[in-house]
């Protein structure tokens, strides 16, 4: 046996006992004729004592090691003089009597610690290394047990885990595809699943009820803090369900999470908003609501005073950040910097301080009377010691947006973003549709496949754009943790929702003829959800990142630097793939 007792289960019980130990060198020190070393492994640490004066042979070998060799220690567990309370196992050490060393290392190309001196790209060049790492280890282990969690709920409601294909058709709607090319079939192409979306709705129409799977999916987007161009998803469908029975079920299953996982309890039901609403209050579809501040829309209040910024507006709305009336003018001018920035794209700010004697100054005097900032004051529900931000534009839906980054700034600068605290929200009643610049016409907010709310199908034929979705968001702390709808099961109103979208007859049935035909062989009411496991992880973690939630990830260029993929294909793969490569010049 290489060892009878892990680095991280020792304690003061087993003092006197002879244990054997393997793992790696996190550290050694010499002092006088004794070496210590602190043995690591996956479940902890524990300190090894070499005693010139017990064997001066072993004390010489231990002065040979170095950081991250893998050894074997046999020894005599006792108690510390000098205790360390930080760790598990700081109340012993082993005084060794054997060494064995299983395998040197060459000094590691940075500090394998908490807090390491590694950049994220050596750190993901070295990613076997940084595994290492307690904080990477235990955002793994929280993963695992996420998983093992959703297993256990979904398995006690009745759920059948099962597994769809890796290799399927490729559906140009939505995110771009990553394709691969089939040597048994020259010039035609599988693509990697962006979801499993058709292939569980063909599960419902099979009567398997209720279904999912913790399944990889793949998207080849622009890369983001929380996207990798392979994610992993928490994949859900049931049968005779409406948009209720669903957001029960997995509001249920996020409640068991937090309090296996986090050991937090939240008994009271999760808020639901409907899109409008939150883009109305908040710019977003995915609203913080760990504070307040919902805009307040300020055309009657500050329009027509002779003020042009305002004056030409389309829309003007404000934003009241409760005891910040201390900002300086230097940090209010570092604010009007953040909102001018070229990703966030406003022209200017305005701020009003509502002063201790109950008076408002603004940094737009000159045009307002004191009359005019208290209407703005009483608009504003703003008390005194409160700080007024406001932001103007020609387009409502963009200023929103920008006022919503300004808002998440704000919340940041005054501690309001607590990792520990959470807000969860349903997000209702989004669009069915939107419209596409790029492609001059209507596109599927969700996916062609959403079914629409029943009461606005008439719609359909005289104002598409109005249509709301059976569509349903979970946000948590402004991130979407996860998202679904209702299913269109009925293949004539699958039909009507292709040629919406532009699809002709033709084009549709080569895409899903499968399951328009699989529709018309008795399809059940159905819909589901899928929860992103690397969000949720990420989320209960307190990591503003999800690559770190994950043991191989991509960086910010979609790239493996570990594996050096992507990588080109030699000559004798693109011969046998019937392949040519014609790569066009960067300019």
């Amino acid at each position: 046996m290489f060892r009878t007792k892990t680095c991280g289960e020792l304690r003061l019980s087993d003092v006197g006992s002879e244990v054997t130990l393997a793992g790696w060198v996190q550290r050694i020190r010499k002092m006088g004729g004794m070496i210590f070393v602190d043995l690591r492994d996956r479940y902890g640490i524990t300190q090894i004592v070499f005693v010139n004066e017990h064997d001066a042979l072993l004390t010489e070998a231990a002065s040979k090691l170095g950081r991250e060799y893998v050894i074997q220690v046999k020894g005599k567990v006792e108690e510390r003089a000098s205790k360390n309370g930080n760790i598990p196992t700081g109340d012993i050490e082993i005084i060794a009597d054997e060494l064995t060393v299983l395998n040197p290392s060459v000094v590691p190309p940075f500090t394998i610690e908490d807090e390491s001196d590694g950049g994220d790209e050596l750190r993901m060049k070295y990613r076997y290394l940084d595994l290492r790492r307690n904080p990477v280890r235990r955002n793994l282990e929280l993963r695992h047990r996420m998983t093992m969690e959703v297993r256990r709920y979904l398995d006690s409601l009745g759920f059948l885990e099962i597994e769809t294909p890796m290799l399927v058709g490729s559906t140009p709607e939505g995110a771009r595809d990553f394709v691969v090319p089939s040597r048994m079939n020259p010039g035609q192409f599988y693509a990697l699943p962006q979801s499993p979306q058709t292939l569980k709705q063909l599960l419902m129409v099979s009567g398997m009820d209720r279904y999912f799977q913790i399944v990889k999916c793949f998207r080849d987007e622009d890369l983001r803090a929380d996207r990798q161009p392979e994610f992993t998803q928490i994949d859900c469908e049931m049968s005779f369900v409406d948009q209720d029975d669903v957001i029960n079920t997995f509001e249920g299953m996020a409640k068991h999470l937090f309090k296996e996982l986090r050991g937090v309890e939240l008994t009271e039901p999760f808020q639901r908003m409907p899109w409008a609403d939150a883009m109305k209050y908040y710019g977003s579809d995915k609203p913080d609501l760990r504070f307040d501040m919902k805009f307040v829309e300020l055309m009657d209040v500050l329009k027509g005073k002779g003020f042009s910024v305002f004056d030409n507006a389309a829309y003007i709305g404000g934003i009241c950040a409760k005891g910040a009336a201390h900002y300086t003018r230097k940090q209010l001018d570092a604010l009007t910097d953040f909102v001018k920035r070229p990703q966030i794209g406003a022209k200017g700010m305005v701020y009003a301080r509502v002063e201790a004697d109950g008076n408002v100054k603004s940094s737009v005097d000159k045009f307002y009377s004191q009359e005019d900032l208290q209407e703005l004051k009483k608009a504003m529900n703003a008390e005194p010691g409160d700080l007024i931000l406001i932001l103007s534009g020609d387009d409502a839906m963009k200023t929103r947006k920008q006022l919503c980054e300004l808002r998440l700034e704000m919340g940041n600068q005054l501690g309001l973003r607590d990792k520990n605290k959470f807000a969860c929200l349903w997000v209702v009643d989004f669009p069915m549709f939107e419209w596409s610049e790029e492609e001059q016409r209507l596109m599927a907010m969700h996916h062609p496949f959403t079914h629409p709310k029943d009461e606005d199908i008439p719609m359909l034929d005289t104002d598409p754009a109005a249509v709301r979705a059976d569509a349903y968001d979970m946000v948590v702390n402004g991130v979407e943790v996860g998202g679904g709808s209702i299913r269109i099961h009925d293949s004539e109103l699958q039909e009507k929702m292709f040629e919406i979208l532009g699809f002709t007859p033709e084009k549709a049935r080569e895409q899903f003829g499968f399951l328009m035909n699989a529709f018309k062989y008795g399809a059940p009411p159905h819909g589901g959800l899928a929860y992103g496991l690397d969000r949720w992880v990420s989320l209960f973690a307190g990591l503003d990142s999800i690559r770190d939630c994950i043991a191989f990830p991509k960086n910010n260029s979609g790239r493996d630097v570990m594996l050096d993929a992507p990588a080109a294909l030699d000559a004798k793969q693109l011969d046998e793939l019937q392949l040519a490569l014609d790569l066009k010049e960067e300019k």
